[in-house]
């Protein structure tokens, strides 16, 4: 696996749990609560957010080897994900929200539920870490990866606290176009994550100029 920049691993959080794609799921359940929902519904959702970077990053290698799961299958499943969730983004088709309409009486925990797949636990978010984390097997690196998880997702809460009246006036034709620009910056990360998991197992491919 080829060593990785602080660069590098902050801008793929950036890419798959960044507000780009965290606005998007924040900005649908803006139109249905009132500011000061929101407002705890951001922060409660963040602190946990963290709580499973935190979890991923420094559990990678516990993970991996409980499981029997090579670094190279990782990359390659994660490429995968990551591909599949773009596509689907391209499309215009919503992956990870409710199947139905049945509201829970907590408006807090109702919200928790609807952002536990785009945010709370992102199956891209929790790939990405455990990714990241098992480039180098050291503490110092672990706590470099979830230093930068941690520093994304600060980012995302202040974006949805100071946008979240912008949110709440956003027309969904613009939510749309927005979404579908996101699922091709993921394509790509998807693409070269995977073409990183072939070169792991032993495949090359021709050096490219640019």
């Amino acid at each position: 696996m080829p060593d990785l920049t602080l660069s590098t691993v902050f801008i793929t959080f950036f890419a798959v749990v960044g507000p780009p794609k965290v606005l998007l799921a924040f900005a649908h359940l803006s139109r249905q609560r009132t500011p000061g929902e929101m407002r705890r519904l951001t922060l409660v959702s963040s602190a946990i957010a963290a709580a499973v970077g935190l979890t991923m990053a420094y559990a990678a290698d516990f993970l991996t080897e409980f499981f029997h799961i090579s670094d190279q299958s990782l990359q390659l499943a994660g490429g995968v994900i990551f591909f599949i969730y773009a596509v689907a983004l391209v499309l215009g088709i919503h992956l990870g929200g409710g199947s139905d309409d049945t509201r829970l009486p907590n408006p807090l925990a109702d919200g928790i539920r609807e952002l536990l797949l785009p945010y709370v636990a992102s199956p891209l978010a929790v790939t990405a870490v455990l990714v990241e984390s098992l480039d180098e097997d050291t503490w110092s690196w672990h706590s470099t990866v979830a230093v930068m998880y941690l520093a994304v997702i600060a980012i995302d809460c202040v974006c949805v606290l100071l946008l979240s009246p912008l949110l709440q006036r956003t027309d969904r034709t613009s939510l749309e176009v927005l979404s579908r620009l996101l699922g091709l910056l993921l394509a790509a990360v998807g693409v070269e994550l995977f073409l990183t998991g072939l070169e792991s197992v032993g495949v090359h491919f021709p050096e490219t100029h640019h």
